[in-house]
């Protein structure tokens, strides 16, 4: 799933594209992919694009009013064309494209296939979401999200007041965007092991000194993977930060920093990934499938 990292890079790819352009037209794909109807998609049509934004792993399209709010969710992603096909978009329920936005062709554009970007899905669970709303928090799940790591003022002590008293397991926390935006399972399990924090410990049981590690990890590498895919085209971004990643995807490899071999504990529709040495002391985590320690 797109986290933090990749939907800032594709907020930031947007924003070069899409920033004082007029909307043409927004077409459908799949209708399931829509989660409101008032304003509906043709409230686009014709306003200009103010501004691309990020909120937690959610990207906000802002045009001259409304906002289009788009959660890529676990297979969703957004393809960017320089000519969009000429012909409409028809919900078919074939085609991987959920939703088509057209933007009205400038100078130097194909009049015939202007600009635009696709929104598509892989696979047969649909969890795309597409909200058209007149401000982001109408979306509960936006108006729910707690603080972004990379905020100016999110510091170690704001870590530590989210931290303290919780008897969750810190992987759990990390993912959970009520408390944290933004930060996924992919992300959390590269955060804690740049950390040396096992994924199991105990959130409000953190000592000072490791609360104070967890903010620097969390800002370090999150702020590294940023940089890595930023500036890149849309259908590179996914693979830029993660190819740099030491743990999370790479079960039975040696870890880059200590040697050991990676492990793994699998759930019911995911998985996480340790270094026993660097983060557990040398103990192997149990691994429980379906279980619920992480939820």
């Amino acid at each position: 799933m797109p986290e933090l990292p990749e939907v800032e890079a594709l907020a930031g790819f947007l924003r070069e594209r899409l920033s004082g352009r007029v909307v043409a037209g927004v077409e459908v794909g799949a209708l399931s992919v829509l989660k409101t109807v008032d304003p509906p998609p043709t409230a686009l049509h014709g306003l200009t694009v103010t501004g691309v934004a990020r909120h937690g792993t959610w990207l906000d399209v802002h045009v001259d009013g409304p906002h289009l709010l788009v959660h890529l969710a676990r297979a969703g992603w957004l393809r960017w064309s320089a000519a969009l096909s000429a012909a409409p978009l028809r919900p078919s329920g074939k085609s991987p494209v959920a939703l088509r936005v057209r933007l009205a062709p400038e100078d130097g554009d194909d009049p015939a296939r202007p600009p635009g970007f696709d929104l598509t899905e892989a696979g047969t669970q649909k969890r795309l979401a597409v909200h058209v709303v007149r401000e982001p928090t109408d979306v509960a799940a936006v108006a729910a999200l707690g603080p972004d790591p990379l905020a100016e003022d999110f510091g170690p002590a704001s870590l530590a007041a989210l931290l303290a008293g919780s008897r969750q397991r810190v992987k759990g926390l990390l993912r959970d965007q009520t408390v944290l935006a933004g930060v996924g399972n992919a992300w959390s399990d590269e955060v804690l092991h740049a950390a040396r924090l096992s994924p199991y410990a105990v959130a409000g049981n953190l000592a000072p000194e490791e609360v104070e590690r967890l903010h620097t990890c969390l800002r370090d590498v999150l702020g590294a993977a940023v940089a890595a895919a930023a500036g890149r085209p849309a259908a590179q971004v996914a693979g830029a930060g993660r190819a740099a990643m030491r743990v999370h995807g790479r079960t039975g490899q040696p870890c880059p920093v200590c040697g050991d071999v990676v492990r793994e504990v699998s759930f019911a529709e995911r998985s996480l990934q340790y270094c026993p040495t660097c983060q557990t002391g040398g103990k192997l985590l149990a691994d429980r499938r379906l279980s619920r320690l992480l939820k």
